[in-house]
């Protein structure tokens, strides 16, 4: 039996070596998302940094001097305009109020006087029992005692308002700041250094920063209405304000030396959660750009060189290599200016099984596979092939 088995074996390696290999099966072409290219409107966004200012500014400073007796209001509280923030030491104003208020007595009885006088002496220049020049002189000094009364009102009028002033009062209603001085201390008129500072906080002023050239261009566009004056604000937490600015133009200049000029918008704060010296980003619809190509940034690549590429499915499904021309971003897309046109079909779904050149298959971006090309790829076997594999076995 040995030999004969030994034959058998020799026969079949024999016939295994002279039967020609199969060849190897032709690939299927690599299935890819496309992104099919449309014109569309694209909104000009402008995002530009922005500080925040209160609309009025206060700086409380004395108009008359003396020991402050009192402060009358709370650090860091809102007050408003016409309250009481100090009380100065009124005694030496109260008695200058009252000299003055004497002395208009006294200008006061001496133009009674006078009057009495000059009544008389006309009268008896008129019974020819006095002279002329002495009946004018009479109605000349009741003229001036008319004087010293309107001087000595004037003189109490001011001591009246500087007395006032003794009381220091809030101009504007707002947020006020810290005080600097504290009762006991002594403050002079007109003194350089603020006693504290009153802040308006709703509605604030956003002061945002652009150049000339955008600027011009955002006149011309709101002049033809495709810009919007609403703008919206992002704080420095990343959180958006609710209520949206609404940009004004009104004072602005260009800097010489950067080239850009302070656009002024103004917010509702009723909330006060707004600050002034806040730094906050301006998102501003600066227009509407009619019919251009947005494509996905997915699908846009950088050469070494920074060049922008992307691959595009062409005629018979070949993969084309295409250099654009981009102008900017919109949100998470690219606005292409060069390079394409509408109804190219770019791949944005398995660029790295790719290369130019090669065949493709494309599908819409984001669908699902076919159940066809996953049961082709599936490594399950067949029945078949199952049940050839088992004869082979025996």
């Amino acid at each position: 039996m040995a030999p004969v088995t030994a034959l058998l074996l020799a026969a079949l390696l024999a016939a295994c070596q002279d039967k020609p290999a199969a060849p190897p099966a032709a690939r299927a072409p690599v299935e890819v998302g496309v992104y099919t290219v449309t014109a569309q409107d694209a909104p000009l966004r402008l995002e530009l940094p922005g500080r925040l200012s209160a609309s009025q500014v206060a700086e409380i400073r004395p108009q008359v001097g003396g020991l402050i007796l009192k402060r009358l209001f709370t650090e860091g509280s809102r007050v408003n305009a016409g309250q009481p923030l100090y009380q100065i030491d009124p005694a030496a104003l109260e008695a200058e109020r009252a000299r003055n208020a004497a002395a208009l007595q006294k200008a006061q009885a001496q133009l009674a006087a006078a009057k009495v006088k000059a009544t008389r002496d006309a009268a008896l220049l008129a019974a020819d029992a006095l002279s002329r020049e002495l009946a004018e002189d009479s109605a000349a000094a009741a003229r001036q005692a008319e004087a010293d009364v309107a001087v000595a009102r004037a003189a109490l009028d001011a001591a009246q308002v500087q007395l006032q002033r003794a009381r220091i009062a809030a101009p504007i209603s707002g947020r006020i700041e810290v005080s600097t001085v504290t009762p006991g201390a002594l403050v002079t008129a007109n003194q350089t250094a603020a006693l504290t500072t009153i802040q308006q906080l709703d509605p604030m002023h956003v002061d945002i920063v652009q150049s000339s050239a955008e600027l011009l261009a955002l006149r011309r566009q709101l002049a033809g209405q495709t810009a919007s004056r609403q703008v919206q604000l992002v704080l420095e937490d990343g959180s958006v304000h609710p209520q949206l600015a609404t940009l004004q133009f009104s004072g602005v200049t260009v800097d010489s030396g950067t080239g850009t000029v302070t656009l002024r918008a103004v917010v509702p704060n009723p909330q006060g959660s707004l600050l002034p010296g806040m730094v906050v980003q301006a998102r501003l619809e600066a227009g509407v750009d009619r019919g251009v190509l947005l494509v996905p940034q997915q699908g846009v690549s950088r050469t070494a060189t920074g060049d922008a590429t992307a691959l595009v499915v062409g005629e018979g499904n070949k993969v084309e290599r295409r250099r654009l021309t981009l102008s900017r971003a919109v949100g998470n897309q690219w606005l292409v200016t060069g390079g394409l046109k509408a109804g190219d079909r770019l791949i944005v779904e398995g660029l790295q099984r790719v290369r130019p050149d090669a065949v493709v298959t494309p599908v819409a971006a984001g669908s699902k596979p076919a159940a066809g090309g996953s049961a082709a790829s599936s490594p399950v076997p067949t029945a078949g092939g199952s049940a050839a594999a088992a004869a082979a076995a025996r």
